[in-house]
């Protein structure tokens, strides 16, 4: 009969200079015990238990990297309590002590208590604490690899939640409800890019600088099937041919002067999405037959390698030249020209809707002011008058750097007044007012709002006149209904005026 097996040492505090390392072992005879206890105690907490049952209860009160039980024990048995052990602490690893050459028991305990060792019995000393030593290493190395896997998940979790969020607002950002412009040029261009936006039709897109082409392109995107994909932007006209061949379709190690390691493209970047080539028309002959290839096949290959793979990339472009004509100078490939213009938008200029500027005007300065902290939120009519009859030859851009002037030149004022915009745009409207008064139409001792006023009773009431009808008069003028309802009253006109 077995002597009686000393009681479980439950939450031993660590012995002077311990590592921080817990160790349980479970035996049923004491002396194993006490020989493990006296080997190992004087480096580890050494918890010990007599039974399987004793060291689940340890196990769950302790902090144990590593369990040593015996194979053959009464009740539980040493594969029972390892399985045990796997299911409420995976992280722990597990020796088992066996005094049996059982081959069938080994396998047993492997497969079913995942056992990172076993021990026979007797042991020596020193190649216990080897075993226990690797074993503690092992545990170590885990642990980190598990911190790093937890933080790993996080940061992915974090990302994906942030690249959500960007694509969210990205979506809101470029999706035409976000693009300003009532006037019916720009309404026609809606129309067209929401019809083809649920398509995955090529498009061009026309324009001079700086009237939005990008914006639509992303909107096209994001408004499309393939907004959840990627969105690429390339300006054809921003690099030697060699490198924007290289931007997008990538090339090999050694292809090249300097290409010391394989590249990725672009096209490869954005498949299964969109990529926005902008200024197309600045493309020479060889990147055209390229761009062909693409448009026809699907298929590309990177500079210096022999094999071509397909991609699903949806194509954009933009030019600010008169790309037919290109065509009929022969400087642009005709097929690529058709392959593009499968579905043309025409973008107007900001002088041709110049009904659009007050809303972009005022979006522009809530934006910035926004972003500054500019007390900024209006604009007084004076000002108002002269960025509608401005020219803005360089579009929609041009405007939105004029309003970024204005805020970050302000003080505390709360309107923008006439003498806050630049020169060039104060001075646009005196440069048609002398015309006016030329005619014997204007005052020339009058300020220069009030000419502007003249000026602008005279249009509206030849529309009214011409027209017939309010209706027909804002459709002559380019401009909303209910702004021009507006600017009559402001003006003192009423229907009896005609």
């Amino acid at each position: 009969m077995r002597p009686e097996a000393p009681k479980s040492v439950e939450g031993a505090p660590p012995k002077v200079g311990a590592r921080p390392h817990g160790i349980l072992v479970v035996d049923d005879e004491p002396a194993i015990l006490e020989s493990i206890d006296l080997t190992l105690g004087t480096e580890y907490r050494v918890f010990t238990a007599a039974s399987g049952e004793a060291g689940l209860k340890i196990l769950a009160a302790e902090e144990i990297a590593l369990v040593i039980a015996d194979q053959v024990m009464p009740g539980m048995s040493g594969v029972e309590f390892f399985e045990q052990v796997v299911q409420r602490s995976p992280g722990t690893l597990r020796i088992m002590l066996t005094g049996y050459a059982d081959l069938s028991s080994l396998i047993h305990g492997i497969n079913e208590g995942h056992i990172y060792r076993y021990i026979a019995k007797p042991w020596e000393p020193d190649e216990l604490r080897f075993d226990v030593k690797r074993a503690l290493e092992t545990w170590e190395l885990q642990q980190r690899n598990d911190r790093l896997a937890e933080e790993l998940r996080c940061a992915n979790t974090r990302l994906e939640s942030e690249n959500r969020f960007l694509r969210d607002e990205a979506r809101g950002r470029f999706s035409f409800a976000g693009i300003i412009g009532d006037s019916p040029a720009m309404q026609q261009v809606f129309d067209l890019t929401e019809k083809v936006a649920k398509t995955d039709a090529t498009v061009l897109i026309t324009g001079e600088t700086g009237t939005g082409k990008d914006v639509i392109a992303r909107a096209i995107h994001y408004e499309g099937g393939r907004a959840d994909r990627p969105f690429v932007a390339q300006n054809c006209g921003s690099l030697p041919e060699t490198l924007l061949e290289s931007e997008l379709f990538g090339h090999r190690k050694g292809s090249f002067t300097g290409a010391d390691r394989d590249k990725e493209g672009l096209f490869d970047a954005c498949d299964g999405g969109t990529i926005f080539l902008d200024e197309i028309g600045e493309t020479g002959t060889p990147m055209q037959v390229r761009l062909l290839r693409v448009l026809q096949d699907g298929e590309i290959r990177a500079l210096g390698s022999s094999a071509a793979h397909h991609v699903d990339v949806r194509v954009i472009a933009a030019t600010n030249c008169d790309l037919r004509k290109t065509v009929d100078d022969g400087d642009f490939r005709e097929d690529l020209y058709y392959r593009l213009r499968v579905v043309e938008i025409e973008l107007p200029p900001l002088r041709d809707r110049r009904s659009d500027v007050p809303a972009l005007a005022q979006h522009f300065l809530g934006r910035i002011a926004s972003r500054v902290g500019s007390s900024l939120g209006g604009f007084t009519n004076g000002a108002m008058d002269r960025l509608v009859a401005f020219e803005w030859p360089g579009n929609v851009r041009e405007l939105e750097n004029e309003i970024e002037r204005v805020v970050a030149l302000s003080g505390g004022e709360e309107l923008v007044a006439t003498g806050m915009l630049s020169e060039r745009v104060r001075r646009s409207v005196a440069s048609d007012v002398p015309s006016s008064v030329e005619a014997g139409n204007g005052n020339p001792q009058a300020s220069l709002s009030e000419n502007v006023d003249a000026l602008k009773r005279r249009l509206i009431l030849a529309a009214l006149h011409d027209a017939g009808s309010k209706a027909g008069a804002a459709k002559r003028l380019g401009v909303p209904r209910q702004s021009l309802q507006k600017m009559m009253k402001r003006l003192g006109l009423f229907p009896g005026d005609v």
